[in-house]
């Protein structure tokens, strides 16, 4: 079965109440073909119950982060049970940032994420190397690294989306070419059949994020492996609808 195309909009720690209606306001009035790729944006928490009661019906919400246990004592964090209760079906896990800025090991991505899925969200699980990494040769490396202890803490992968995203292509207008994203893709593929099963690797789908554009959105999206991009920066502008039109047809 061919795997459904799957365009994700990272609006990280951004947007005022105005320029998340103006957005809003050119999502939901765009002209879109059928059939629609599956499009997932990801507002901040404080805005993430108003976006989702104004957004178009065939769009879903994401959270950027859940935390990893239940609710309770802990000040600052939102728990996947309060996520499910507010009705948003998706939550943005292990982003380089999360990694980087709050020091959150792969091993700790990976309770995040079983815990997410356990309580019934969806994941995006966010992988991906530095430039130093890259440099180094240890792209494969670093990415098998990450997976490693996600693919031993589930059971299923049926609601997961993997998310490629160089760390040194994350807003620096610098983006890998498709053949750098496609021989990651195809290593991930490749990983996951070796390392879960040949079908959790054919029906996976794996996006590419790092300086995805109107521009080059429609290139990386030929690649044989890319099923779909996390969007960053052009996910905050009337650009995104150009991805999303972009998209290969089913």
């Amino acid at each position: 079965m061919a795997r459904r195309f799957f365009i994700g909009g990272n609006w990280k720690c951004n947007g005022t109440l105005k320029s998340i209606e103006d957005l809003l306001s050119t999502l939901n009035g765009a002209d879109l073909a059928k059939p629609l790729p599956e499009v997932v944006v990801a507002p901040t928490y404080v805005h993430l119950a108003w976006v989702k009661s104004k957004l178009r019906e065939d769009f879903a919400v994401a959270a950027q982060n859940s935390w990893i246990k239940g609710s309770g004592a802990y000040t600052g964090e939102i728990s996947p049970e309060i996520l499910k209760d507010l009705g948003i079906p998706w939550v943005i896990l292990g982003h380089s940032e999360r990694r980087t800025l709050c020091s959150e090991s792969s091993q700790v991505v990976a309770d995040k994420t079983k815990y997410a899925l356990d309580k019934g969200l969806a994941v995006i699980l966010c992988v991906g190397e530095t430039l130093e990494q890259r440099e180094a040769g240890k792209t494969f490396d670093t990415v098998a690294e990450q997976l490693k202890p996600v693919a031993g803490a589930l059971s299923s992968w049926t609601a997961v989306v993997v998310a490629y995203e160089p760390v040194w292509a994350i807003g620096t207008g610098k983006v890998a070419t498709p053949e750098q994203a496609q021989e990651v893709h195809a290593y991930i593929r490749s990983w996951l059949t070796d390392n879960v099963s040949p079908e959790v690797s054919d029906t996976t789908r794996l996006i590419y994020g790092g300086s995805v554009t109107a521009k080059n959105s429609a290139e990386l999206g030929s690649a044989k492996d890319i099923d779909g991009f996390l969007v960053g920066g052009a996910s905050l502008k009337p650009d995104f609808v150009e991805i999303i039109k972009s998209a290969p047809q089913a």
